[in-house]
């Protein structure tokens, strides 16, 4: 049977029992045991759908862009880019996410 590499980790007791105060509290509100709570709820969006080397080859000469310059604009390295268009390497979800960005509204990312 194969041994876990799972890391443990250590709270102190302080912190485990305020965790479990707060979990308790939570339950009483969902529960209707408590009241007088600010409830802010808020629309979490998708994540970003993954895009291929061809789509980000595209949106790139689209935009009018060497592959420096977004780059740049990505802050990220010029290699990086590359490697996404070559298939190489694929763009994490924040990646993604300032892809999708540039996708439907390019001039954001030059405001920032």
């Amino acid at each position: 049977m194969a041994k876990s590499k799972t890391k443990k980790t250590h709270m102190s007791d302080e912190t485990f029992n305020e965790l479990m105060e707060s979990a308790g509290q939570a339950l009483e509100y969902e529960r209707g045991a408590r009241t007088g709570y600010r409830v802010t709820r808020i629309a979490v969006p998708r994540p970003p759908r993954p895009m291929s080397s061809a789509e980000i080859a595209r949106l790139r000469k689209r935009l009018n862009y060497s592959q420096t310059i977004f780059a740049r604009v990505l802050n990220v390295s010029t290699k990086t880019v590359q490697a996404w268009e070559q298939g190489l390497r694929v763009p994490s979800d924040a990646a993604l996410k300032l892809l999708s960005i540039a996708r439907k509204h390019p001039d954001v990312l030059l405001e920032a």
